[in-house]
C-alpha cells in the first residue's frame, strides 16, 4: 500500500502518519523528518536545508527527489505514507515516474483540510508547549509557507482527482475523528 498525506503546515499529517505507520506496518517518508535529521546530523545538506527552512521556503525538488527514491529503493516494508510530499506538480509527476520504474503504484491521496486561522493557532501553542518547538513554529514562518501551499501544492489537486485517488479529510475535529475518518478511505481501498 502506498499512500500520499498532505495538507498545510500545522494540519496533523505527521500526527496522523505515524498513526497509519503502527497500525498498517508502513513505511513513513517525511521530506521534512529527513531534513531534520540531516539538519540535527549537521550536514552540507542540512546545513543548507535549515537556511532555507528558516525562511519558510522549500527545499529545492532534486535533492528532495533523490531523498525520496533513495528511501525506496532501499526499504523492506509493506507500503510507504508519504508525509508531506509531493509539493507540487513537477514532485507528483516525477514520483509517479519513480514508482513507475521500481513497479510500484500509489493507490490513495489524503489530503487534511484545516481553516488558516486554525492551523496559526495550532502552530503558535505547538511553539509555547512544546519541548522539542522547531525553528519555523511560529506564525510569521507559518503565514509564508501556508502561502507556498495554497500557490503550488494545493496545485496537486486536480492531477490526483483526475486519477480517481484523492480524498479530502475535515482536518477540523479531534486527532481520533480524524483517524476514523481516514481509515474509513483506507478499508475501502483495500477491499477494492
Amino acid at each position: 500500500m502506498i499512500i500520499i498525506l498532505f495538507g498545510p503546515p500545522g494540519a496533523g499529517k505527521g500526527t496522523q502518519a505515524q498513526m497509519l505507520v503502527e497500525r498498517y506496518k508502513l513505511k513513513q517518508l517525511s521530506t521534512g523528518d529527513m531534513l531534520r535529521e540531516a539538519i540535527k546530523e549537521g550536514s552540507d545538506l542540512g546545513k543548507e536545508a535549515k537556511t532555507i527552512m528558516d525562511r519558510g521556503d522549500l527545499v529545492s525538488d532534486q535533492i528532495i527527489l533523490s531523498m525520496i527514491r533513495e528511501k525506496l529503493e532501499n526499504a523492506e516494508c509493506e507500503g510507504f505514507i508519504f508525509d508531506g510530499f509531493p509539493r507540487n506538480l513537477e514532485q507528483a509527476r516525477a514520483l509517479d515516474e519513480i514508482l513507475r520504474k521500481l513497479k510500484l503504484e500509489l493507490d490513495l491521496v489524503i489530503e487534511i483540510v484545516v481553516e488558516d486561522d486554525m492551523l496559526i493557532s495550532r502552530i503558535e501553542n505547538r511553539a509555547r508547549e512544546s519541548k522539542d518547538a522547531r525553528s519555523d513554529d511560529n506564525a510569521e514562518v507559518l503565514k509564508k509557507r501556508l502561502n507556498v501551499y495554497h500557490q503550488s501544492t494545493e496545485m496537486i489537486k486536480p492531477y490526483y482527482l483526475e486519477k480517481d485517488k484523492l480524498v479530502e479529510i475535515d482536518g477540523m475535529g479531534s486527532i481520533e475523528q480524524v483517524r476514523t475518518n481516514i481509515e474509513k478511505h483506507l478499508l475501502s481501498k483495500v477491499k477494492q
